[in-house]
């Protein structure tokens, strides 16, 4: 019996929107063009999507003054963290997981648009 992916569609779709932006712009640009790229085409595929969404963190329970701005939250609980480098290391995980776990979403996407030859991406669940 094939286990079932939390939240796999979405994702599935997401990664989808990504290798669609990365097809058409490769990988020279800044991320600010990527994401604004991304929000184009989840807007053209119909995912949900909140750009630069200011999320609430949260220590031992209390709800903390600062925030955390993601670049994307799709379907209301996906994490999108968007990256243009060379490769992607431990620390970019570590920053998306730790981001998930102060913010309580339960699943994350790294992407990264920086490799030319090919769309990097990973996805996390808590």
């Amino acid at each position: 019996m094939p286990v079932e992916l939390i939240l796999g569609k979405e994702v599935y779709n997401i990664v989808g929107a990504a290798m669609a932006v990365h097809g058409e712009l490769k990988a020279h640009y800044l991320e600010a063009v990527y994401r604004e790229a991304m929000e184009i085409e989840c807007a053209l595929r119909a995912i949900p999507f909140a750009p630069q969404a200011k999320l609430k963190l949260f220590y031992k329970g209390r709800e903390l003054k600062k925030f955390y701005v993601a670049d994307l939250i799709c379907y209301e609980q996906v994490l999108v963290e968007l990256k243009v480098m060379e490769r992607l290391t431990s620390k970019e995980e570590a920053q998306l997981l730790n981001n998930m776990h102060a913010t309580r979403i339960r699943v994350g996407v790294l992407i990264n648009f920086g490799d030319p030859g090919r769309l990097d991406w990973q996805r996390f669940v808590l």
